[in-house]
This record gives structure tokens, C-alpha cells and sequence, in this order.
């Protein structure tokens, strides 16, 4: 049997308004924290925490609402010239979105408006990320203002085994 918390993550794109705690905000934050990353090279990758909401509107604006309002914003950055940079930055998204749901929260993983984010260079400085690092993943997260649907998804991708 599967553990339940990958059965239960959902990619949720409705928020509701309400907070998301300072304790719950650490506790993904450790999640990140124990992401493997490629030949041990922890220094090409980093994480941005948004929870201003000046800021959050800023990314949503140039991102074109791809962050669907939710009241957290986990940038993940990796080197531009990392081998694994981007690879490290999906695993740690996946790590913060699995913690996000057995905090009762929801999530989302987007690449799209993080792209976007990267054209926008003066704003990338104010979230103090540095020159040398691109934003690779960001991940929305908050209150679910609606109970995703479930899904069977046990034989969502085809397997072969040897």
C-alpha cells in the first residue's frame, strides 16, 4: 500500500485568504532542507519564502496570475550553470508539496510563471536572489479553498518491469 500522502496531494489552484503559520512555514522549509541534491553540490541551489503580500502581487503580476493567489510563494533558485540545478529544484518542490499536504495545506508546482519571473531582472534582485541563480520552481501554497477532486492514479504512467 502506498502512503497515503502521495495518494492525497493534489495540485490545488484555489486558495483561501487565510494565513499559513510561521510553524507551518518552517516546517516546509525543513522539507526543502532535506532534498537530495546531485553530487552533493548543496550550493546551487536556494529558497526565496514570499510571503509579503507586495511581493506576492509583484510576481503575480509579471507572472500573469500563474501563482493563483496563494498566500505563500516558495521560490526555488538554482545556478544557471548547474548541471543539476534544475533536477535538485523539482525534487525539493516535491518535498515541499508533500509536506504541504499533511499540514491540511494545498499546492501547486509551477515552471511557467517562474520562467517569467526570470525576465524580470530588477525584480529578481528585490527577492535578493542572486545574479548568478535563475528561479527554477515555484511552488504555491496555502488553504484550499476547495476539496480537490480525487483520482485514481494507480496506473497513471505506463511501467515495465524486467
Amino acid at each position: 500500500m502506498v502512503n497515503p500522502i502521495f495518494e492525497n496531494r493534489r495540485a490545488v489552484r484555489k486558495y483561501s485568504k487565510e494565513a499559513i503559520s510561521d510553524d507551518k512555514i518552517q516546517e516546509m522549509i525543513a522539507a526543502f532542507q532535506t532534498a537530495p541534491c546531485g553530487m552533493h553540490q548543496a550550493d546551487v541551489m536556494n529558497l526565496v519564502v514570499v510571503k509579503d503580500e507586495g511581493l506576492r502581487n509583484k510576481i503575480e503580476e509579471v507572472t500573469y496570475n500563474s501563482c493563483y493567489n496563494a498566500p505563500i510563494l516558495f521560490l526555488i533558485n538554482s545556478k544557471k550553470d548547474s548541471e543539476f540545478g534544475e533536477r535538485d529544484a523539482s525534487v525539493a518542490a516535491e518535498n515541499i508539496m508533500l509536506e504541504a499536504t499533511d499540514l491540511s495545506l494545498g499546492s501547486v508546482y509551477i515552471m511557467g510563471g517562474a520562467a517569467r519571473l526570470n525576465d524580470f531582472s530588477d525584480l529578481q534582485q528585490e527577492l535578493g536572489i542572486d545574479p548568478e541563480f535563475q528561479t527554477t520552481v515555484i511552488v504555491a501554497v496555502g488553504k484550499s479553498a476547495v476539496e480537490p477532486e480525487k483520482e485514481d492514479r494507480s496506473k497513471r504512467y505506463h511501467v515495465t518491469i524486467y
